[in-house]
């Protein structure tokens, strides 16, 4: 994809924020708007996450702008918000390449850029990170500045104010900004509040603030009319806080689109010692209408042409794994009052909405909270309720203490509905659900079922949800292959595998492939090519091990097969009861081998890593000649 840089005459000129740095002050302006255009031309044409770029335009530019970066360090929470520091510092002209494979990633990523200071991908870590690094630069004394910015939602997680509480008390010098793009604290924006912002940032406001401190600190009386003055004139002009309560000084807030106020709070804040708190108010999908009046929907975007108002239709296809697990919810809870769903702020991603809607009062999301997800769902289990917490795999890698400590050891009836498992695409190492069989697998008192179609994936449901005990159903990113569904009372034995295809002896071996979950369409159509026996094992714990022992005692060599890290995995799993049991065994694991997977389409991960039925062929060939 190519872009008319003329269509940019001054964002054409920024190939790295010290040229934006070079430009009055008085045209930033003219380059946020040519930023927004470009930003919504490109990602038009290529698609990404779109709406959180637009809002945060101006303040992308004035950080820039004001901060010598990179020798100042810039930190951007979650990253969807970070396309327009992606252009400004140095990969404009790749930006149509962003998630897709060998191209930008979708997310700050360190490896990419020397701006890119902190590799992000799961929210609210960027207060923690600014605060090591406000520390390591006090200790390196060169005046290095250390800014974090972090979106409302990331605020939502005990992370942020675990990082905020700790700053707030040792008082080291960073500035952190709140982009509040939802008006979740405070509506309180407009010409005043700037003005405002600017004077409370300044030197005369913090100069009169410190030194009465000193002056009157030994004073009581006074001392505390004086701090009683402080807060009655803040008061007066900005939202009451407990940011200030945590040892913040807090200013705000701002209209996030007004890059010269932007400025010139950002300068006054610059230099001000201690931690610092800017509140922002943007607006989420900002320049374009649609994005602005839907921002959920335009988060992130296929490739759509911006003249057009709605986005394009994808073609029929088949539902959603998220879209059967949603459908089995409303299924189940119509039968079972006692069923109650929580998710940490994946409503929309884990097919909910539905649910939401119709039992509202079976529904809790509990924000971006996955601990406090999992130990609330204990509590609901114990007070005799049926907790369902629907979580993506790399998510639930927050929640793994909880996990152990509140559900597995006491034995609670909790089932985990663990959605994007194994390779999910093009978010990239953060996201891949390639770890959640190795880092459960291990835990005590837990069926982990791993479902090969939609069919079994509710008869799994079915299952989990009717134990008297920890259980978890984890399923990938994508569609179903058209399977007919169960009914909601229908469930399988635990323990128990399938025989899908019985092979024969071929270059002198009888080869038996165990398959973990929807890898079975792979697997089959190299067991069909290879004259393989073909076992669908549905469980990875507890496993089948009569079947196993049937299998190694007729077949040559064995295969397990898997999207999931090899190390510690299902594969691991059947290793250590053959070798356990003093058996002779050849055997083959097939799975994610001992690195980050890369961003890139499901498809080309899979075919890359060797996990598509053209690589399992190859790897098992290998294996036996």
């Amino acid at each position: 994809m190519t872009t008319n840089l003329a269509d940019y005459p001054l964002l054409s000129q920024i190939n790295l924020p010290e040229d934006l740095r070079n430009m009055p002050q008085e045209q930033l302006p003219r380059i946020s708007n040519e930023l927004r255009s470009y930003l919504l031309n490109s990602v038009s044409k290529s698609s990404g996450h779109f709406a959180s770029g637009l809002g945060t335009i101006e303040l992308t530019v004035a950080l820039h702008y004001v901060y010598n970066t990179p020798f100042d360090h810039l930190i951007w929470d979650v990253g969807h918000q970070a396309y327009p520091h992606k252009i400004l510092t140095g990969r404009r002209d790749q930006l149509h390449t962003i998630r897709q494979k060998g191209g930008l990633h979708p997310f700050p990523w360190r490896e990419e850029s020397e701006y890119d200071t902190l590799s992000v991908g799961h929210s609210s870590t960027s207060i923690s990170a600014a605060l090591g690094l406000a520390v390591a630069a006090e200790k390196e004394d060169k005046n290095r500045k250390t800014v974090a910015v972090i979106g409302d939602g990331a605020m939502t997680a005990g992370m942020a104010f675990e990082a905020l509480n700790h700053a707030g008390d040792i008082k080291k010098d960073m500035l952190v900004i709140l982009n509040d793009n939802d008006m979740s604290i405070s509506k309180n924006v407009g010409a005043l509040n700037n003005h405002l912002a600017k004077l409370l940032s300044g030197s005369i406001f913090t100069g009169f603030r410190e030194g009465s401190k000193k002056l009157l600190g030994n004073i009581p009386p006074i001392k505390e009319l004086a701090s009683r003055a402080e807060e009655h004139l803040k008061g007066m002009v900005v939202p009451s806080t407990f940011f200030e309560e945590l040892g913040f000084n807090y200013i705000g807030p701002i209209d996030g689109h007004d890059v010269d106020s932007l400025v010139t709070t950002i300068k006054n804040m610059r230099n001000l010692k201690g931690p610092q708190f800017l509140h922002v108010v943007t607006t989420k999908g900002k320049g374009y209408h649609a994005a602005e009046q839907d921002p959920i929907k335009y988060h992130a975007v296929p490739k759509f042409n911006p003249e057009e108002t709605n986005l394009p239709q994808s073609k029929p296809s088949l539902p959603t794994y998220s879209k059967i697990f949603g459908d089995w919810l409303c299924k189940t809870a119509e039968v079972d009052k006692k069923l109650v769903a929580v998710t940490p702020a994946m409503a929309e991603g884990s097919g909910m909405v539905e649910f939401s809607q119709r039992f509202p009062d079976q529904y809790f999301d509990v924000a971006i909270a996955e601990q406090h997800a999992v130990t609330y769902a204990a509590g609901l289990a114990i007070g005799g309720q049926k907790p369902v917490i629907a979580i993506y795999s790399s998510f639930l890698q927050r929640g793994y203490d909880q996990f152990i400590h509140d559900v597995a050891i006491q034995n609670l009836p909790v089932m985990f509905a663990v959605d994007r498992a194994g390779i999910v695409g093009a978010d990239g190492a953060t996201h891949q659900g390639v770890f959640d069989l190795s880092f459960l697998r291990c835990i005590p008192n837990t069926v982990i079922m791993a479902p090969s179609n939609e069919r079994e994936c509710q008869l799994m449901l079915n299952t989990g949800f009717k134990l008297n005990g920890p259980s978890v159903v984890r399923y990938p990113r994508g569609n179903g292959i058209g399977e007919t569904l169960p009914s909601v009372d229908e469930t399988i034995e635990i323990g128990k595998g399938l025989k899908v295809l019985e092979g024969n002896e071929q270059q002198g071996k009888k080869i038996a492939i165990l398959s973990f979950g929807t890898m079975l369409g792979e697997a089959k159509k190299a067991a069909l090519e290879l004259g393989a026996t073909l076992v669908d094992m549905r469980f990875v714990k507890p496993l089948d091990e009569s079947l196993i022992d049937e299998l190694n005692a007729t077949h040559d060599c064995l295969v397990t097969i898997e999207d999931n890290a090899i190390a510690g995995g299902a594969g691991s799993g059947v290793n250590e009861y053959l070798l356990a049991q003093g058996k002779p065994v050849t055997i083959l694991n097939i799975g994610v081998k001992d690195h980050f997977v890369k961003h890139g389409t499901q498809e080309e991960v899979h075919h890359e890593l060797g996990l598509d039925a053209e690589g399992i062929v190859t790897k098992i060939q290998n294996f036996i000649s």
